[in-house]
């Protein structure tokens, strides 16, 4: 099987406006969905992300707070995720809670020794 990143891009702002009734449900609903994948073999691994972090930039390796992007947008979380092949993952990435709130999910294929060698 292949292994696909998804990459949950969230609106921190929309996040911040929810209930703590309305985040339960949203972790929830990243539990249930997380146990239905792996229940079906899909599920490797995920997590949720802090917010702040540090970015590392160019041959200097400058070290800055982060990652801010230019927009109020931040990747809240991932799933590594495996399946035969694209067409699969995007059908059950539709099905992902981070679109709850208007998220978006990015997916990337995780590269393969095949991938190198063409």
């Amino acid at each position: 099987m292949k292994q696909f990143l998804l990459l949950l891009h969230e609106d921190i702002e929309k996040l911040n406006e929810l209930s703590p009734t309305e985040m339960e449900e949203l972790a929830n609903a990243h539990m249930n969905w997380a146990n239905k994948l792996a229940e079906k073999g899909h599920f490797v691994s995920g997590d949720g992300l802090h917010e702040n972090g540090v970015l590392i930039t160019g041959k200097d390796c400058v070290v800055k707070d982060g990652p801010y992007l230019e927009s109020k947008e931040i990747i809240g979380g991932y799933y590594l995720l495996q399946a035969d092949d694209l067409e699969t993952i995007v059908e059950l990435a539709k099905e992902c809670p981070t679109h709850l709130y208007g998220g978006t999910t990015e997916i990337r294929p995780i590269m393969e020794m095949e991938d190198y060698e063409q």
